[in-house]
């Protein structure tokens, strides 16, 4: 992969990613999250993981937007993102047991 520019970038964001790397245990995440976001916004997080995950799996639109109640607006950003996106849901899903989950 080549140098890396992110329209994000800025040291507002950098000492966001350090603060979270800066986290240890899973208790220390729930902590932080809880205190930084809305109940709404890490659900909307965890329902893109879900729509990602999925349509690594080759669900149908209609299977996802039941299973999980995400709009087929929101599960086209998502599939857009896994197919034209910087390989951010690439990343990490390789590095954790997507399949099993």
């Amino acid at each position: 992969m080549g140098e890396y520019k992110s329209r994000l970038e800025n040291k507002d964001m950098d000492f966001l990613i350090e603060c979270i790397q800066s986290l240890k245990t899973k208790e220390e995440y729930y902590r932080f999250f809880e205190d930084v976001c809305t109940v709404y916004e890490i659900k909307a997080i965890q329902q893109r993981l879900q729509v990602a995950r999925m349509l690594m799996e080759r669900r149908t639109y209609l299977d996802i937007a039941s299973t999980t109640g995400a709009s087929t607006a929101t599960i086209s950003r998502v599939n857009r993102s896994l197919n034209y996106g910087n390989q951010g849901y690439k990343v990490v899903f390789d590095r954790v047991n997507w399949k099993n989950r």
